[in-house]
């Protein structure tokens, strides 16, 4: 399918929302050319952040990433992750008790640095549960598959609680044509063995648009057709910013295939604004 330069599609806008995974980043690292394209916004006068639904490190550490890869402009204050959404829910939310967790040790941050305690479930018994008030579903890693899945069904089953899902990403790309299940694919399986409905953070939820809209409008006045959402998946990103009010461009160095982008589209009923290649240029 035609597809569009995204520098010239960009110069239109004040402000950007760039998706992280497929858009800036894949498994192989930064995707080349990308530091280009923030020299580019740089150099225009061009806001930007990245909205991510990567609950498994702290903003400060994802910032790290980019900026260690060759990307400075991207500090901490650039990175807006559905964890944050999450760890707001939670100091509001939850009082007391332990915050049961399927993730990382990392990822455990955002429950931590809401002032509560935090049990893994890879360490969590099944007999002393009185005091988990809460689950919290964060990321694909950190803990064995088998074992405390079935624990956390198990958990669920036993004591009624609340469960939160910090990241909504059903999959993820591993390379240019496979996928692996992410933690929102992990917790849509529990919650069709369970029957039960979770609260979810992240894309294409609009409180995580709202969440990043109100925080560029404290640098500049803007309006929502001011910002262009540049994502890779029509599910999170395209849906989530088309909803939001945002002109959108779908990048086909992601998720969606450039072999499959225009059936996807046709098919979903989900139309971006835009489609490019990639964001980098060179």
């Amino acid at each position: 399918m035609k597809t569009q330069d995204f520098r010239s599609v960009v110069t239109n806008y004040k402000a950007v929302f760039f998706d992280a995974f497929g858009v800036l980043k894949n498994h192989k690292g930064i995707i080349p050319g990308v530091e280009n394209t923030f020299d580019f916004l740089d150099e225009k006068g061009i806001d930007y952040y990245v909205l991510t639904n990567d609950a498994s490190r702290s903003p400060e550490q994802l910032a790290r990433m980019y900026q260690n890869n060759g990307i400075p402009a991207i500090t901490t204050d650039k990175v807006i992750s559905s964890g944050m959404l999450a760890h707001d829910w939670l100091k509001l939310k939850i009082k007391s008790g332990r915050v049961a967790y399927l993730g990382t040790e990392q990822s455990a941050h955002y429950i931590e640095s809401a002032g509560l305690k935090t049990m893994p479930i890879s360490k969590l018994d099944l007999n002393d549960v009185d005091d988990i008030t809460c689950l919290a579903f964060l990321d694909d890693e950190g803990f064995d598959w088998n074992n405390d899945i079935n624990k956390v069904i198990n958990l669920l089953r036993k004591k009624n609680m609340s469960v939160i899902v910090a990241n909504t990403d059903i999959n993820y790309p591993v390379n240019r044509v496979d996928i692996a299940i992410a933690i929102g694919g992990i917790s849509d399986m529990v919650e069709e063995i369970l029957d039960r409905h979770f609260i979810r953070f992240g894309k294409p939820d609009a409180q995580m648009f709202m969440f990043a809209y109100e925080k560029a409008c404290l640098k500049q006045a803007l309006n929502r057709d001011d910002i262009l959402m540049v994502g890779d998946t029509l599910f999170t990103d395209i849906i989530g910013g088309n909803k939001f009010g945002m002109d959108t461009v779908l990048v086909l160095s992601g998720n969606t295939l450039a072999e499959s982008a225009k059936s996807k589209i046709r098919s979903t009923g989900i139309i971006p604004t835009y489609v490019c290649d990639s964001v980098a240029s060179f």
